[in-house]
């Protein structure tokens, strides 16, 4: 009773007292925007404000760079669509850990519906990209799911951004056998079938009517590639089989070899040299048979041929009973189709700039194993530089006109801060004066040949990127904040001079901060290279390794996931069973 007599008086309000109604509000909602309109009861005219449309961002993938995109991007303007083949991420670091039971394959991976940020408008697709139109704006996909559409597998997405990062496939370098023999470890699924792999081969080994050689055979587990991957297997195995597997099958313990196969002269080639030595002496120690000069040049079912390198090309074969292939990546196809389109069809990656857009193509972006920053050059913009930093137009540059730019030169061009820090110099002013000559800072005035000079061997620092998680993951997160800030540094720009037009740039371009690596090598030993060449090896690094792999999860369910799983192995040993 008491609720109909408040709506009657309400309703008795809007009838005597009309001016007292002041706003009437009229929401509609539409694909992508809105429209808000209101009327004041003494007006004539309603006024209208029009929200405005949403920029449709496409990522491809959900690897690690577009993972950390997908995490850090908080601006609701954008509606994204994501499309990739798998609908989870992965935490790749630890896929040799699955390959022998240490963890779980389900401890390493996060839902992609998971990550996205509140508040911005996600949707996923399980679809492979098959080709992008970059003129007309579309991407062409194919869904790799048996869901009975009747053919209408394809579909087309249009998009205002695009962004590449759908990582890279496994290089074989074309050599015969590869593809149908070996295993490799870039996937999930890759680790699941090297774990039931490994365990089929003791199965086979410990049937009655094998001979001892075919044994020899089977339990020779050879692994092509010395590089971080590889030496991490080679050492997850050798403690699975020696922590685990031995006790279960007493019998045959004598019989099982691992043996790693690199073509260069080191493992480990990367990292800093008493890593190396490290690792290969402890591989030795461990009976791990590592041969340096190993060229593998073809793979049959059962043998592995190798070109030896310090003996001159001689031709060896090495039986095995499994062989994983670690060596590398190669471009996908379609991501080799794309850049054949856009002019780049004889490099090995998609080229970008240092804003990881694709050269030749203004709204698409390429990060991670799939793309590589093309670095300017300082020679290329001298004359440039040259021009912008002499405001007085005298064909003469004085250490305090070049210094006015040098933030913005450093900026553009990191190489030249790398030039000066490897040669030991403290500013730009002990930079001209050795171009110079002996001469006060002071009175120091350089022509442009002189400039030339003086920055001549600067380009030489120039180092590419390397195809890790970790450069994959800090470029997701930085074009993540270009998107968010897009619309203010549109009207204020926060990035260098253009040397080459006018004004500023909008964003800083991508710096990579190297954080370190780590090499696992077995036994609860780990080898770890930390910014300032800092090299620590042994059980100390390991408990480093365990904390970071933790903290580094994407998700608290990963992370108490993994944790657990490295607590139930030292509790109750790894799994050896097929599933």
């Amino acid at each position: 009773m008491s609720s109909f007599a408040f709506f009657r008086r309400l309703s008795k309000s809007f009838h005597d007292r009309p001016s007292h109604v002041k706003l009437i509000l009229i929401c509609t909602t539409v694909t992508g925007g809105g429209l808000l309109a209101y009327s004041d009861a003494g007006s004539s005219s309603a006024h209208q404000v029009a929200v405005t449309e949403k920029k449709k961002v496409v990522v491809l993938g959900t690897g690690w760079a577009a993972t950390s995109f997908l995490k850090n991007l908080n601006n609701p303007k954008y509606e994204v669509q994501v499309v990739s083949p798998r609908n989870y991420f992965a935490f790749t670091p630890l896929l040799p850990s699955v390959t022998c039971g240490t963890v779980e394959a389900r401890s390493i991976v996060e839902p992609v519906r998971n990550i996205a940020k509140k508040g911005v408008d996600v949707l996923f697709n399980e679809a492979e990209c098959v080709k992008i139109d970059a003129e007309n704006r579309k991407v062409y996909c194919r869904s790799n799911t048996n869901n009975n559409l009747n053919g209408k597998e394809e579909f087309v997405v249009d998009y205002d951004y695009l962004i590449i990062a759908v990582g890279a496939n496994v290089n074989t370098f074309n050599t015969p056998g590869v593809v149908e023999n070996c295993h490799f470890l870039k996937e999930v699924e890759d680790a699941q079938k090297i774990r039931r792999t490994v365990i089929d081969c003791f199965e086979r080994a410990n049937l009655p009517n094998i001979s001892e050689e075919e044994k020899k055979r089977i339990l020779h587990f050879a692994i092509v590639g010395g590089g971080p991957t590889g030496v991490e297997f080679a050492a997850s195995l050798h403690d699975f089989v020696n922590e685990d597997m031995i006790k279960l099958y007493p019998g045959i313990k004598d019989l099982v070899k691992i043996t790693l196969l690199e073509a260069g002269n080191h493992i480990l080639s990367m990292f800093d040299k008493r890593i190396t030595a490290f690792a290969e002496d402890k591989f030795q120690r461990d009976g791990i048979d590592v041969k340096t000069g190993s060229m593998v040049v073809k793979v049959t079912d059962k043998e592995i041929s190798t070109k030896e390198l310090k003996n001159g090309g001689e031709i060896k074969t090495i039986p095995y009973g499994m062989a994983v292939w670690s060596t590398g990546i190669g471009t996908r196809p379609f991501i080799k189709d794309f850049m054949s389109q856009i002019g780049q069809a004889s490099r090995r990656a998609l080229a970008t700039d240092e804003w990881l857009r694709v050269e030749g193509c203004n709204n698409v972006y390429a990060l991670g194993d799939c793309a590589t920053i093309n670095q300017r050059k300082v020679m290329e913009d001298i004359a440039a530089i040259f021009k912008k930093a002499d405001k007085d137009n005298s064909g003469t540059l004085t250490v305090k006109e070049f210094q006015e730019v040098m933030n913005d030169i450093c900026e553009r061009y990191p190489q030249v801060e790398l030039y000066l820090k490897n040669n030991q110099m403290r500013d730009v002013a002990d930079l001209l004066k050795a171009a110079k000559g002996d001469v006060k800072k002071e009175s120091i005035e350089l022509n442009i040949e002189e400039l030339k000079a003086a920055l001549s061997k600067v380009d030489s620092q120039m180092k590419f990127l390397p195809a890790t998680a970790q450069v994959a993951s800090q470029q997701g997160t930085y074009l993540a904040k270009c998107f968010n800030r897009m619309e203010n540094c549109e009207k204020n720009p926060e990035g260098p001079l253009r040397f080459r037009g006018e004004g500023r740039h909008r964003f800083k371009p991508f710096r990579y901060k190297h954080l370190g690596q780590f090499a696992p090598l077995g036994g609860e030993q780990t080898a770890a290279q930390l910014p300032g060449d800092w090299v620590s090896i042994g059980h100390s690094s390991q408990w480093l390794w365990y904390s970071v792999y933790a903290s580094k999860q994407v998700s608290w369910r990963t992370r108490a996931l993994v944790v657990s799983d490295w607590t139930r192995r030292f509790v109750f040993g790894r799994d050896s069973s097929r599933i």
